[in-house]
């Protein structure tokens, strides 16, 4: 039998504080909160007017105003694209296959491009202008909802490099995770916008 007698003579650091849980992640959840409840509070502005216009058998949108279904069909189709690919980097990170994390968090950036560039070419093709109350409306929600795509690409970005760094891996992938949550809220919230604005009209 070994006694062992520990020597406090060495020094040794003390010990890290403990990391606190689920930060980013529970920061990211009230700020989309917040931001889903701005989009409400829009979004019911403009079905609300829009209602109000055609009990009163006025037209909603202005003459020379089209809506055309097919860009937003093709935002739409490219956002939830992204949703599955940025939930593969979710996978791929858990899984610790970073190369195939890095494709994912890398693609999903470019589909967020996509989806801007997509939809400042639809601005060109509407014939709407901010004079006009439901143009301003409609630039107002979408425009919106372009910063928020935006900071969702930053975000994206920014948990990608992090990750590059060695920072998340399959024992913590918190920022990955939260990245995703936020880009699948944008999803969503075109998902609605694309509903009220490209669909219903």
């Amino acid at each position: 039998m070994t006694l062992v007698i520990a020597d406090d003579s060495i020094g040794l650091p003390p010990a890290p504080p403990p990391a606190r849980p689920r930060v980013l992640l529970i920061g990211t959840g009230f700020a989309l909160a917040g931001i889903v409840l701005a989009f409400a509070g829009l979004i019911g502005l403009y079905l609300g007017r829009r209602a109000a216009a055609i009990e009163s058998n006025r037209p909603w949108l202005p003459e020379g105003v089209t809506i055309d279904l097919t860009p937003g069909n093709v935002a739409m189709i490219g956002l939830l694209i992204s949703a599955v690919v940025v939930q593969w980097a979710v996978y791929s990170i858990a899984d610790d296959d970073r190369p195939r994390a890095y494709l994912a968090l890398g693609l999903t950036v470019l589909l967020g491009g996509a989806y801007i560039n997509g939809m400042a070419f639809n601005y060109t093709q509407m014939g709407i202008t901010v004079h006009d109350p439901v143009g301003l409306l409609i630039f107002t929600i979408t425009g919106m909802h372009l910063a928020m795509a935006g900071a969702g690409m930053i975000f994206v970005g920014l948990m990608a490099f992090r990750a590059l760094g060695g920072q998340y891996s399959g024992r913590d992938r918190e920022g990955i995770v939260a990245a995703a949550m936020y880009w699948h809220v944008t999803v969503l919230v075109f998902a609605v916008i694309w509903f009220t604005i490209f669909v219903t009209k």
